[in-house]
C-alpha cells in the first residue's frame, strides 16, 4: 500500500525547525522535508543543473517523484567502475551513456515542472527494488542493506518492528545506555522506540562525544560528509563537502534534542563499575556524578557506546615534568592559549596534525613537526569546499535529491578502495607495495607528493611513506599539508623526541628546539574498551582479564561470560576503506535490540553469547584481515592492539556485516532462566 502524507503533515514538515510529527515517524527521519519548491526555471538553466549533477543520483530522484521507472533504463545502469583514489563520477558512466541519461533527466526535470511535483511518496517494494537494482548494478544481494538507508521504501528496517509493552508487559527491564555520543545517540533513539525503559548516563556536560571533544583548530570529517549521517536522521543541508567539527556536534546536538533524548541524559556521569549479579539475574552499575558522589543501580541490560577515538594517547618522554609551556593533547585544546606569534611544536603526522598544522601555521611565529613516519594522502580538492551551488538547488527542487545522494554515497562505498589495500599472495614489492594494485596506487600518491614537493628535496626525502598505501589511515590532500610543510616558518624533525628542557624538547640527535606550546596530535587508544571501567562478569571474571590485552566481541556486540551486555562501536566494526561507519554502528544497535527480545519472548533472564561462537567469529575476521594491507606481518599500526592483532577493523563489506546480524542465531547463544 502506498502511503501519502497528508496536507497538514506535509505544512508542518516544512519548516526544518520543527522536531518531531506524523511524518518524521512514518518515514522514520527526523529530518523529514515533505515539501520541495516548485521547478520554475527555464530549460536552458535546468541543462546547467543537469550538467553538474551526480547523473544516477539524479534519475533514480526523478524516477521515485514521478513514480516512474522508465527513467532508469537498462542500458545507463552505472558499472560502478571501483574508485581509486577518488570517487569515480556517475558510477563510470561512459561519455555515450552520460549524454543519453542528461537528455533522459532533462525531460524528467522538465516533467516535474510541469506537473509542480513538489514531494515524494512511499514507494511500493517492486518499485524499491528496480531503484536499488539501477543504482547499484544489478547487484540484488545489496538491495536489503540499502533498504534499510531508503527513508521512501515501505520496509525501510531499523526501526523495532515491536514494543516491549506487547510482548513483556509488567516486566521490569531498565537498561543502562553509556554515553551520548554517536553510537549512544543510535542506541537511545532505537531503544526508545521499542519502548525499552533506560537510563542514559554521559560522562562530560554535553552531547557529542569524540565531536564535543575534539575542537582543536582544522578540525573537520576526512570522509564525505553524506555518508556520516543516521539513517533516522537524513540532514539534507549539509553546507560543506567534507564537515568541520562544529558542523558534526551541532548535528548530534540536534539529533538529541528532535529525537527527545537530550532531556533524558544524567550528564557528568561516568560509570565506574559493573557486576554481574548470579543469583538476580542482573547488572550492578556503580555510577559517579560531577562531584563525586557513587550510586549504585541494578539494570537488566547494559548498552556500551563509549566509543574507541576517546582515550588521548600521551606518550611518556623524560623530563616532561620540565617543561614550564604549555603542552596539550588536540582532544584537550585549551582555547585559552593564544597560539599566535607563539613556537609551537606538533607531535605526529596523523589525522589531527593534518587538520591543526595548516590552519595554524599562518599565525605561529615558528612551527616543529615532529614525524615518526610520513603520511599516505588521497587526492581530495574539494576538501575545504562548500556544496555546490547545483546541489543546493537540487536539494531544493528535487524531493528527497539529498537523501538519494546520500544512499549513492553509501551504496558507492561498499565496495570502497578495498581493492586497493588487498594483498597478492607473494607479491614481490612487500614491504613497500602488495600487490599490482597496491604498487599502482603507490605511484601515482607518491608522484603527486613529488610534484609537491619538487621545490623542497629535504622534505621530499622524508615524504614517501616507507610502507604499503592503506596500512595506515590515509589522509586527505588537498596540498594544504605540503603547502605548511614548505613554509618558512616550519622545521620538520624526523628524529625522536629524546626528552624536554624547561623551555623544550631535545630531539634524538640531540638537537634542542625552543618551544611555547607543545601540541600532541598522537591520537588514541582504540583498542583499551571500557579501560577505565570495571566490568566484572559470570563467575567474578573481570572483562580486561578474559580479553588479556586483545579485545574480542561476537559480531562486535556481545562477549562470552558477560550476559545482557552489549557494545556498540566494539572490536572489530571500524572501516577504513570501504563502508559507512553509521551503518555499522545502528546495525549493532538493532543487533542488540533483537537479543533482547529473544530475551523478552522466551522469557529467559538473559543472553549469553557462547565461546565458541566468538572463536569462529575472530577467526573469520582475522582472516579477513590477514589479507588486507594494514594486516601484513611487518606493519605496525593503532588498528594493532597489544598482541599484535588487528582487532578495530572490519576487513569484509558492510553488507557482510548486515547477513550476520540479520538474526540471533540460537545455536550461538546460552539463554539463562
Amino acid at each position: 500500500m502506498i502511503r501519502r502524507p497528508t496536507e497538514e503533515t506535509r505544512l508542518g514538515m516544512a519548516d526544518m525547525g520543527e522536531t518531531r510529527s506524523e511524518a518524521s515517524d512514518l518515514f522514520d527521519d527526523l529530518y523529514w522535508q515533505a515539501q520541495s519548491q516548485v521547478i520554475v526555471e527555464d530549460d536552458s538553466f535546468l541543462e546547467q543543473i543537469v550538467a553538474g549533477a551526480e547523473l544516477p543520483v539524479l534519475l533514480a530522484a526523478i524516477a521515485a517523484a514521478l513514480r516512474d521507472t522508465s527513467y532508469l533504463p537498462a542500458d545507463l545502469v552505472p558499472p560502478l567502475t571501483p574508485m581509486d583514489t577518488e570517487p569515480v563520477p556517475h558510477g563510470g558512466m561512459t561519455s555515450d551513456q552520460q549524454a543519453k541519461a542528461a537528455a533522459l533527466a532533462l525531460t524528467g526535470l522538465q516533467r516535474m515542472r510541469e506537473a509542480r511535483i513538489d514531494s515524494v511518496d512511499m514507494l511500493p517494494d517492486e518499485a524499491v527494488r528496480e531503484i536499488l537494482r539501477y543504482l547499484s548494478g544489478g547487484r540484488d544481494e545489496w538491495t536489503n542493506m540499502l533498504t534499510h538507508e531508503l527513508d521512501i521504501a515501505e520496509h525501510k528496517g531499523g526501526r523495532p518492528a515491536w514494543k516491549f509493552d506487547e510482548i513483556a508487559q509488567g516486566r521490569e527491564f531498565l537498561t543502562l545506555i553509556v554515553g551520548a555520543g554517536v553510537s549512544g545517540l543510535a542506541a537511545a533513539y532505537r531503544y526508545a522506540q521499542a519502548g525499552i525503559p533506560f537510563v542514559l548516563i554521559e560522562a562530560t556536560k554535553t552531547v557529542g562525544g569524540t565531536w564535543a571533544k575534539n575542537t582543536y583548530p582544522g578540525v573537520r570529517l576526512d570522509t564525505p560528509t553524506f555518508g556520516y549521517s543516521y539513517s533516522f536522521a537524513q540532514r539534507g543541508d549539509w553546507p560543506n563537502q567534507f564537515a568541520r567539527g562544529s558542523e558534526i556536534l551541532g548535528y548530534l546536538r540536534d539529533v538529541a534534542d528532535r529525537a527527545g533524548i537530550t532531556d533524558q541524559i544524567e550528564f557528568s556521569t561516568r560509570l565506574v563499575r559493573l557486576r554481574w549479579d548470579e543469583d538476580a539475574r542482573l547488572w550492578e552499575a556503580t555510577t559517579r556524578d560531577g562531584d563525586g558522589v557513587e550510586k549504585l543501580r541494578r539494570f537488566a541490560a547494559v548498552v556500551s557506546a563509549v566509543g574507541q577515538l576517546d582515550r588521548p594517547n600521551i606518550p611518556e618522554v623524560a623530563g616532561a615534568e620540565l617543561y614550564r609551556g604549555v603542552a596539550m593533547h588536540t582532544q584537550e585544546w585549551d582555547h585559552d592559549v593564544d597560539v599566535a606569534g607563539k613556537r609551537v611544536a606538533v607531535i605526529g603526522t596523523g589525522a589531527s596534525a593534518y587538520q591543526v598544522v595548516p590552519a595554524i601555521v599562518e599565525e605561529v611565529d615558528a612551527l616543529v613537526v615532529f614525524q615518526r613516519s610520513a603520511p599516505w594522502m588521497l587526492p581530495a580538492p574539494n576538501y575545504h569546499h562548500p556544496v555546490t551551488d547545483t546541489f543546493t538547488w537540487l536539494r531544493r527542487k528535487v524531493p528527497h535529491y539529498a537523501q538519494w545522494y546520500r544512499l549513492w554515497v553509501i551504496l558507492t562505498g561498499i565496495p570502497g578502495r578495498a581493492h586497493t589495500v588487498t594483498a597478492q599472495e607473494n607479491w614481490a614489492g612487500t614491504p613497500l607495495s602488495i600487490s599490482p594494485k597496491n604498487q599502482q596506487l603507490r605511484d601515482y600518491l607518491s608522484a603527486r607528493v613529488e610534484a609537491q614537493l619538487a621545490s623542497r628535496p629535504d622534505l621530499l626525502e622524508h615524504a614517501i611513506p616507507d610502507y604499503p598505501p592503506g596500512a595506515k589511515r590515509m589522509l586527505r590532500d588537498n596540498e594544504v599539508w605540503a603547502a605548511a610543510l614548505r613554509s618558512d616558518k616550519t622545521t620538520l624533525v624526523t628524529e625522536a623526541v629524546e626528552r624536554f628542557t624547561e623551555t623544550g624538547i631535545v630531539d634524538a640527535a640531540g638537537q634542542e628546539h625552543e618551544i611555547d606550546v607543545v601540541v600532541y596530535a598522537t591520537g588514541f587508544k582504540p583498542s583499551d574498551y571500557l579501560d577505565e571501567v570495571e566490568v566484572i562478569g559470570r563467575g567474578g571474571r573481570e572483562i580486561h582479564e578474559f580479553w588479556a590485552g586483545d579485545a574480542r566481541a561476537y559480531n562486535g556486540v556481545t562477549v562470552p561470560g558477560f550476559p545482557n551486555l552489549f557494545l556498540v562501536y566494539g572490536p572489530n566494526v571500524g572501516g577504513v576503506v570501504a563502508g559507512s561507519l553509521h551503518f555499522m554502528l545502528e546495525r549493532a544497535v538493532e543487533y542488540s535490540l533483537a537479543a533482547i527480545r529473544e530475551v523478552l519472548t522466551r522469557q529467559v533472564a538473559a543472553i549469553d553469547v557462547r565461546p565458541e561462537a566468538l572463536d569462529r567469529f575472530v577467526k573469520w575476521v582475522d582472516e579477513g584481515n590477514r589479507k588486507m594491507a594494514w594486516g601484513q606481518p611487518y606493519v605496525r599500526t593503532w588498528y594493532q592492539n597489544m598482541r599484535g592483532r588487528v582487532s578495530q577493523i572490519w576487513p569484509y563489506t558492510n553488507v557482510d556485516y548486515w547477513d550476520i546480524t540479520e538474526s540471533v542465531v540460537e545455536d550461538d547463544y546460552e539463554f539463562l532462566t
